[in-house]
């Protein structure tokens, strides 16, 4: 009967962990990378919004909202302050003149790049001194950490 409450608990506390596990790998990554990063410094929901804009130039303020699950007054500032850093450019979309389309500039691609470089570069050195059954099984696990992803993604698009 104990070992039934000691799976229980397992089997529970088993998705807790592996999302602090998650949420404290990224907020590792992205202070080491903010610090390396040159200026301006850019917030972690600045980076996202040109993360996103950049895999989907031409969305709107209220698509970006949905998507970063942030309001639009939101995401308007944020946007003002990328195009004011000269990340972002805003256009009148031409199938509804009360919208603006985002789009990315060069300096947010070479940005993104640089970013993206420095930040497998931080993964593969911190991997690199692990043991090898560790670096086995961070391996492994990649298709299904792929696969979670794909379902929140998914239950994020039917809200």
């Amino acid at each position: 009967m104990g070992d039934v409450g000691a799976l229980k608990v397992a089997v529970i506390s088993s998705p807790e962990e592996l999302a602090d596990a998650l949420v404290g790998v990224q907020w590792l990554i992205r202070r080491r990378l903010r610090r390396q990063m040159p200026d301006p410094r850019l917030r972690g929901a600045e980076v996202e919004l040109l993360r996103l804009v950049a895999a989907r130039p031409g969305i709107g303020i209220s698509g970006a909202a949905k998507d970063l699950g942030l309001a639009a007054n939101s995401v308007s500032t944020l946007v003002h302050q990328l195009a004011k850093a000269g990340y972002l450019v805003r256009e009148t979309d031409p199938a509804d003149r009360l919208a603006d389309r985002l789009l990315p500039t060069p300096a947010a691609g070479t940005r993104l790049s640089e970013w993206r470089r420095r930040r497998a570069e931080l993964v593969r050195r911190h991997v690199s001194r692990l043991d090898e059954p560790d670096r086995r099984a961070l391996h492994a696990a990649i298709p299904a950490l792929c696969k979670l992803a794909d379902t929140l993604h998914e239950e994020a698009e039917e809200s």
